[in-house]
């Protein structure tokens, strides 16, 4: 099928952007284990997916992958549980690019180490990409502290909290590019998409278990499942996503990771129409810079 990686891609794109959006409604600043419940819901859903990738597979699947595959998954949870408390102090219009730089990183790994390559129009749509993840991740910044100095009362405790939260999204790209990076290693050489995605949901299942053990257990917190509609429900576009990642990723990485990266982009608009978060002009620029850059890459595969 022609464009299927980039079809698999633009999926991936739109249910992670939406599930950022699903992920901020669902943060409470004032929960210290909202991060935790999170990591519960995108568990259980991931879980199920799971249960049904296996059915497929008529449960031909052997559990020494979930060993096998620790090494990436470990990488991807651990990003995901920091982006999470990212969540807690940074809007998702700031907290979401920082965090997609990591696109680029893992084309640059894909790049030098396994020596991936693309061709000319490629170059110049992931060149558009990744440049504008980092111009929006600067703008937004910088708007950050305009808004800080314009109304100390309101925004200060977020300021302060966001200056220091900033490290979350970074580490967040950091180790989810060694993720992707590893992934793309797993997937060339040692195991298929379809066992890579049951190795990681099972995995993120254990955690989910573990987490709710914690809270619940040992923390003798509440979890209440039916009223945690807006985790559920980025859970949900999480996991879509990630069946859709595993096929893109398993072509080119070096042009598919910063391609997938460009979600942020979709989590700013969400966030723009569903919570408000201003856009500027400059803002805008970026985005249409980014989709052009996305087009390019579909038209000259």
């Amino acid at each position: 099928m022609i464009f299927s990686w980039y079809i698999a891609a633009v999926f991936t794109i739109l249910f992670w952007g939406t599930a950022d959006l699903f992920y901020k409604k669902g943060t409470d600043p004032k929960d210290r284990y909202s991060h935790l419940r999170i990591v519960i819901m995108v568990g259980l859903v991931m879980g199920i997916q799971a249960v049904f990738e296996l059915n497929k597979m008529d449960w031909q699947f052997d559990v020494f992958n979930i060993i096998k595959y620790l090494p990436v998954s470990s990488m991807y949870i651990l990003s995901m549980a920091l982006g999470y408390v990212g969540l807690r102090y940074l809007e998702v219009s700031i907290n979401s690019p920082v965090s997609n730089t990591s696109g680029a990183i893992a084309g640059i790994l894909a790049f030098i180490v396994l020596g991936k390559t693309m061709n000319a129009m490629q170059l110049v749509g992931v060149s558009m990409i990744t440049l504008g993840l980092i111009a929006i991740s600067i703008i937004q910044r910088k708007l950050a502290e305009e808004e800080a100095k314009q109304n100390k009362i309101f925004i200060d405790r977020k300021y302060k909290l966001g200056a220091v939260a900033l490290i979350f999204p970074i580490l967040y790209a950091v180790i989810d590019a060694l993720g992707t990076f590893l992934d793309d290693v797993y997937l060339s050489n040692l195991m298929s998409p379809e066992e890579a995605l049951i190795s990681y949901e099972l995995t993120f299942l254990i955690c989910g278990i573990l987490a709710l053990i914690y809270i619940v257990a040992i923390k003798k917190q509440k979890f209440e499942i039916f009223k945690e509609k807006d985790k559920a429900l980025a859970a949900i576009f999480e996991t879509a996503g990630q069946f859709f990642y595993v096929y893109a990723l398993d072509t080119n990485s070096v042009v598919v990771a910063p391609m997938i990266a460009s979600y942020s982009i979709v989590s700013v608009i969400l966030g723009r129409i569903f919570l408000k978060e201003k856009l500027t002009f400059k803002q805008y620029a970026v985005i249409a810079v980014v989709m052009i850059g996305i087009f390019i890459l579909g038209m000259f595969e």
